[in-house]
C-alpha cells in the first residue's frame, strides 16, 4: 500500500512538472509571436522584415499601370523634396518616448493642415507622396513616424490603440501653432486604423474630416489573421494569451483597439477607401467600418488596386475624391 502511495504520489509530482513545463513553454512561445509581430528590432534579428515585405509585395495587384503610376508619383515627389520647406518635430508620449515627424511649411499662408500616418512596421517617408499632393493643394503638412517605427522611439507597435493617443500629441502641436486651424487626419491602413480610434475619442472641433485608407476592423483579428498567415499557428487561444502578455509588456489591451467601436461613436465626416483586391486587410472591413459609422461618411471601393494601392491604381480618382469630400467638410482650398 505505502509503495503504491510512494508511486502515485511521483506520479503526480511528474504530471505536475510536465504540466507546468508546457505551461512555461506556451507562454515563452506567446512571448515570442508578440516580439515577433510587435517589435522591429526583434523582427529584424529574425529577419521577419524581409519575409513580410516579400510577401506583402507577392500578394499585391501586379499590373503596369500601378507601377507607372506608382514611379511617376515618387518621381514627383523625389523633386518636390528638393525645394520644399521642412523641418523636423519631436514630442514625448505620456510614456516618456520621443516621437518624430516632419513638417512641412506650405507655400503660402494656411489655417488648413493635414496629419498623415503611416502603415504598420511603415515609416513616415513612405507617406510623402502623399504629403506633395496635400502641400500642392495648399495644405500645411505633418508627416509622424508612429511609435516603435522610423525615427520614434518605443518598445511595441501600438496596433493604433497607443498611437491614437500619441496622435493627439500632434494635434495640440497644430493647435499651439494655429487655434484656428481646420485639421484633416489622413491614414493608411494602420494609420488608418488610428486614425478611426481617435474619432471615438473626444475630439476638438478643429478636427473636420478623416480619410481612412484600407483600415482594419480591430487590432485582435488582425493580430489572430498574421498568427495563421505568418506562423501557420492557430488564433485561439494564442491572441488572448499575447493579449495577457502585452498588457504586462506594453501596457495596453489589444482588444480595446477596435476601429469598429470607436467609429459607432465618432462625429468626424470619414471618407473610407479601400482597394476591392487588397489580399492583406479585406475589403469587407472598410464595408463594415462603413456601416458601422456613426458620422457623416462616404465610401470609395477601388477595382483591381491590392493593399494601399488605389491612390496608384486610380490617382485621378483617388485624389478627386478626396478633394470634393474635404470641399464638403469645409476646406476652401482649390487651387486649379
Amino acid at each position: 500500500m505505502i509503495r503504491r502511495r510512494s508511486k502515485a504520489k511521483k506520479i503526480l509530482i511528474v504530471a505536475g512538472m510536465t504540466a507546468l513545463l508546457l505551461i512555461v513553454l506556451y507562454f515563452v512561445l506567446v512571448n515570442f509571436l508578440v516580439s515577433a509581430a510587435l517589435v522591429p528590432s526583434f523582427m529584424e534579428k529574425l529577419q521577419a522584415f524581409e519575409r513580410i515585405t516579400e510577401e506583402s509585395y507577392a500578394a499585391q495587384v501586379q499590373t503596369s499601370d500601378i507601377q507607372v503610376n506608382r514611379q511617376i508619383a515618387l518621381n514627383e515627389t523625389a523633386r518636390w523634396l528638393e525645394t520644399v520647406e521642412a523641418q523636423t518635430l519631436s514630442v514625448v508620449s505620456a510614456d516618456g518616448y520621443r516621437l518624430v515627424a516632419t513638417e512641412f511649411l506650405p507655400s503660402e499662408e494656411s489655417d488648413i493642415w493635414v496629419l498623415i500616418l503611416h502603415g504598420y512596421t511603415g515609416w513616415k517617408e513612405e507617406m510623402y507622396p502623399f504629403a506633395y499632393w496635400y502641400h500642392r493643394e495648399g495644405y500645411h503638412v505633418i508627416v509622424p513616424d508612429l511609435r516603435c517605427q522610423g525615427e520614434s522611439e518605443g518598445d511595441f507597435i501600438g496596433m493604433g490603440w497607443t498611437d491614437h493617443f500619441d496622435c493627439m500629441l500632434w494635434i495640440d502641436h497644430i493647435l499651439s501653432q494655429d487655434q484656428n486651424a481646420r485639421i484633416i487626419v489622413h491614414g493608411q491602413s494602420m494609420g488608418a486604423a488610428t486614425v478611426l480610434m481617435m474619432t471615438g475619442e473626444e475630439l476638438p472641433d478643429n478636427i473636420i474630416a478623416v480619410i481612412s485608407d484600407c483600415a482594419y476592423t480591430d487590432a485582435y483579428s488582425m493580430f489572430g489573421e498574421k498568427i495563421r498567415e505568418w506562423f501557420n499557428l492557430p488564433a485561439f487561444p494564442l491572441v488572448d494569451s499575447a493579449c495577457v502578455i502585452l498588457r504586462f509588456r506594453g501596457g495596453y489591451d489589444l482588444k480595446k483597439a477596435s476601429a469598429i467601436d470607436a467609429v459607432a461613436k465618432s462625429n468626424v465626416p470619414t471618407l473610407f477607401i479601400h482597394g476591392e483586391d487588397d489580399a492583406m486587410i479585406d475589403v469587407q472591413m472598410s464595408r463594415d467600418l462603413y456601416k458601422a459609422a456613426a458620422c457623416r461618411k462616404e465610401l470609395l471601393i477601388v477595382a483591381d488596386a491590392g493593399h494601399a494601392q488605389a491612390q496608384d491604381k486610380e490617382p485621378a480618382v483617388y485624389y478627386g475624391t478626396i478633394r470634393e469630400f474635404l470641399k464638403r467638410c469645409g476646406t476652401v482650398v482649390d487651387i486649379e
